[in-house]
């Protein structure tokens, strides 16, 4: 710890380790330090990732990267689809998710996305899995879908909701293309309490995308839209760990940050991390919901 008990440096023993008194003076000194760095539950390493499932993570981007897939396995078991199915990932990101519903599942899935990045990167994985025949992806707005009506059994939108500039225009579209009995499966975000101007315009820029909503007027959105709300979840502590993650990871990537875009970007991000963080802790609820559009029972 940063302050060494008296004898530390005795090596006449048999080895040249600490005594017993030393370790209890360490802890009798420093226990809550290392309590409030490591965990107050227990005095040991905490269990991030469950042994033997995947290879050794000893970085906080790894940590994040357990998180989002231990994340995509809850959501396909949470959408429980068969292979006779299938699903529309509205805004499907860099396709992860999407290609890994359909290798576990033998559903089809087509992803959309606004970034002709991450179509790329879509694309890419696509070709690589084994998947690859079940999977498609196109640049589509979530807003207007250029798919007919009750074009799919199923769909999901992970965390893009969030950026719509119209949401219950998204809802609209999502009830539309979506069979009688269809199941659509989101997450979003909802607005606690009353947060400082500084923290939500740190949450705009930051996540690209308007302020969010009271749950309250979440749940009105999804009702107006035409579905019936099956299963509401909260997954806040995982919102507020990853405003905590991101701002660790910002810190101690700075440099790598600056390097990749420039002066001026970090410059313009510097003052954001920190609000950014405080806002999603204090002010941030983060939900799953689970909808159905009425009629028969759908395709599982």
């Amino acid at each position: 710890m940063a302050a060494t008990a008296p004898g530390a440096g005795n090596t006449s023993g048999p080895t040249s380790g600490p005594t017993p008194d030393q370790v209890g003076e360490m802890y009798d000194e420093f226990g809550d330090m290392l309590a409030m760095m490591l965990g107050g539950t227990a005095v040991h390493i905490g269990m991030y990732v469950p042994h033997g499932d995947r290879p050794p993570v000893t970085s906080l981007i790894g940590l994040a990267d357990i998180g989002q897939d231990q994340q995509t396995e809850f959501l396909i078991d949470t959408i429980d689809l068969g292979p006779d199915a299938h699903l529309l990932d509205i805004g499907c990101g860099t396709g992860g998710p999407a290609i890994r519903l359909a290798e576990r599942s033998g559903a089809r899935v087509t992803g959309i996305t606004v970034s002709r990045g991450q179509l790329a990167h879509c694309e890419e994985r696509q070709r690589a899995s084994s998947a690859a025949e079940r999977v498609e992806f196109a640049r589509a707005n979530a807003m207007q879908l250029d798919y007919a009506d009750a074009s799919f059994d199923a769909a999901w939108s992970i965390d893009c909701i969030p950026h719509l500039s119209d949401r219950p225009a998204g809802l609209r579209e999502a009830h539309r293309v979506l069979r009688p009995g269809g199941r659509f499966l989101m997450t979003e975000f909802a607005l606690r309490g009353v947060p400082d101007e500084a923290g939500v315009a740190a949450y705009t820029e930051l996540w690209t995308c308007p302020p969010p909503r009271p749950f309250a007027q979440l749940l009105a959105e999804v009702e107006e839209a035409g579905f019936r709300v099956t299963k509401v979840q909260s997954m806040t502590s995982n919102a507020v760990l990853s405003g905590e993650l991101m701002n660790a990871l910002y810190q101690e990537r700075r440099d790598e940050i600056e390097e990749r875009y420039g002066k001026e970007v970090t410059a313009r991000t510097d003052p954001l991390v920190r609000p950014f963080r405080d806002f999603c802790r204090d002010h941030v609820d983060y939900y799953l919901l689970l909808l159905r559009k009425e009629g028969d029972a759908e395709r599982r």
